[in-house]
């Protein structure tokens, strides 16, 4: 009996598989060192045979049962490495996805887990299982997901979610923090722990480091305009009674722009990017950590530390080059 099924969908993105396979692969050859028992996997598709990922690469599968029985496996979706709201819906209407999402509520009815990452995690909202849940997406992906699956709550800053049976990471690369949590949770820390050090992976609690406020909002023109008055008048950004007055408009009707682009209110996006130029500075200058939070609007650097501490999980010294 297999512990995951990885589920391979055509024009997938070739790293979120190729990095789910290595994962289980290194997982198998470690498992000894640890006393436990390797993992089990199969990769399938909806037909079998070789699959075409994106970039021209392919990979060979297995056919997906039509009627599995008594499986217990977690059924692993990769990211689909789809990058606009346009492309996630077209996909979506694809026959292989009809397919593929009636196999996910059949192995999620039958009890059975489910973990999916980036724009695949479109397809649970499809199948209906992200009602009432906690989940995540790709950052930028996020207002959409939470458009389309209103009875969701979908949190944006995590990277990976875990609620029930069901679980969803962030974009592409968080493809590796949701394997080491589900190995985590079969097999336990320590050959999760192995598995992270042999292949030099830092598990990672939150995207909120790498999110762009503004990018957030999928090109809507007056997010990216706010975004960009706000980190034109650092070190002192506009109360958000002034950004609305300044685009002519009543504060309501300037948070509920903000909030239907970002799924954010508009502090956040202030807050957002005051921290994105924080990360910038400590990048890409000599300054100090207390100069850098004076250019940002903090009035001394403990502050500083102890928001980026709270929202991106790092201190500022990580972001040092």
């Amino acid at each position: 009996m297999n512990d995951f099924t990885v589920l391979i969908l055509e024009g997938a993105y070739a790293s979120s598989v190729a990095v789910t396979r290595d994962m289980l692969a290194a997982a198998a050859a470690l498992a000894p060192r640890v006393g436990v028992a390797a993992p089990r996997w199969r990769l399938c598709s909806l037909a079998g045979g070789p699959v075409r990922l994106q970039g021209g690469m392919t990979i060979d599968t297995d056919r997906l049962p039509a009627r599995p029985r008594d499986d217990r496996s977690t059924w692993v979706l990769p990211g689909l490495g789809l990058n606009t709201a346009s492309e996630v819906r077209r996909r979506l209407e694809d026959a292989d996805v009809a397919l593929a999402v009636a196999s996910l509520t059949r192995h999620a009815r039958a009890g059975g887990p489910i973990a999916a990452s980036c724009s695949a995690v479109f397809l649970l909202h499809t199948a209906g299982l992200l009602q009432g849940r906690r989940a995540t997406t790709s950052w930028w992906h996020a207002p959409l997901l939470q458009s389309m699956s209103p009875d969701c709550t979908v949190d944006a800053d995590r990277m990976v979610c875990a609620d029930g049976p069901v679980v969803t990471a962030g974009a592409a690369f968080a493809q590796t923090d949701l394997m080491l949590h589900l190995l985590r949770e079969r097999f336990g820390n320590a050959l999760a722990e192995l598995v992270s050090r042999m292949l030099l992976i830092d598990g990672r609690q939150a995207q909120a480091p790498f999110i762009v406020p503004e990018a957030m909002a999928s090109g809507n023109d007056l997010v990216a305009k706010v975004a960009a008055r706000i980190e034109s008048a650092l070190p002192a950004p506009p109360t958000v009674s002034a950004l609305a007055s300044e685009f002519c408009m009543s504060e309501r009707t300037l948070s509920r722009h903000i909030q239907k682009a970002t799924g954010k209110s508009t502090q956040a996006l202030v807050l957002g990017v005051r921290l994105r130029r924080a990360r910038a500075l400590l990048e890409t200058s000599r300054m100090t950590v207390e100069q850098v939070a004076g250019a940002v609007g903090y009035q001394d650097a403990t502050a500083l530390r102890r928001l980026m501490k709270k929202v991106t999980g790092a201190n500022p010294s990580r972001y040092r080059c």
